[in-house]
């Protein structure tokens, strides 16, 4: 299955570059094609540093100010951060009615989150918010799930497609040949990741190359696609 249209676009990761590494190129064409994208940052990745002597607010700091660089090479619309302490995110409750709220506010046609089967995550952040966001995208679609968001004006809302990136079982394919020099460029912006990848350029290329050889493609990244209406 290859590209199919869709207006509005909510990227729901764990992490600041979550979104670029595993989606950049996609998002780069996607807002080329002129369909509006927000991200949702569930932490603001305070604890990705190699260096003992930054604290983890001045870590997220940075790395939120990265995003926004990132997000503003590529032409996002917005960043959304929800400051969960990085690394103790929990698929629950809370977590999956906090971002129903989030879906019944902005109305996305489709989203874009983590895998959260993929065999050997060791990240349990990334393995919650693929959770959570499932449970949301259900939950949202009707008027007795968390009922008390719609007393305030908002509707149920039906997500139509649902990309899980990096995908264990890829089924979808986006050919990102015109966009993986701007996804290179929003990757650079998070300078405090990707500095210390000395030939960051080569390995996306490698990935994407890869990524693209089951569908015949040049240089794509490679998603499950779950159509949901």
């Amino acid at each position: 299955m290859t590209e199919q249209a869709q207006s509005s676009v909510l990227v729901i990761v764990a992490h600041p570059d979550d979104p670029e590494f595993g989606a950049g190129g996609t998002i780069a064409k996607w807002l080329a094609e002129g369909r509006e994208v927000r991200y949702v940052l569930c932490t603001s990745g305070d604890k990705g540093s190699w260096d003992p002597q930054i604290t983890p607010g001045a870590m997220a700091e940075l790395r939120e100010a990265e995003q926004l660089a990132a997000a503003r090479e590529l032409g996002v619309a917005e960043c959304l951060f929800l400051r969960h302490v990085d690394g103790e995110l929990e698929a629950n409750l809370a977590f999956r009615r906090e971002i129903s709220l989030l879906l019944r506010q902005y109305r996305p046609e489709s989203v874009i989150t983590h895998d959260p089967w993929l065999h050997y995550q060791i990240h349990p952040d990334h393995r919650a918010v693929g959770t959570a966001v499932m449970g949301a995208i259900a939950a949202t679609r009707d008027f007795w799930y968390f009922p008390e968001q719609l007393q305030n004006g908002l509707r149920p809302h039906r997500v139509k497609d649902l990309y899980f990136m990096r995908a264990q079982e890829p089924n979808f394919w986006v050919d990102i040949s015109s966009s993986l020099e701007r996804k290179l460029a929003a990757l650079r912006r998070h300078a405090s990741q990707t500095d210390r990848i000395p030939d960051l350029a080569a390995r996306m290329r490698r990935l994407a190359e890869a990524a693209g050889k089951p569908a015949g493609l040049p240089l794509a990244e490679s998603f499950h696609r779950v159509e949901l209406v």
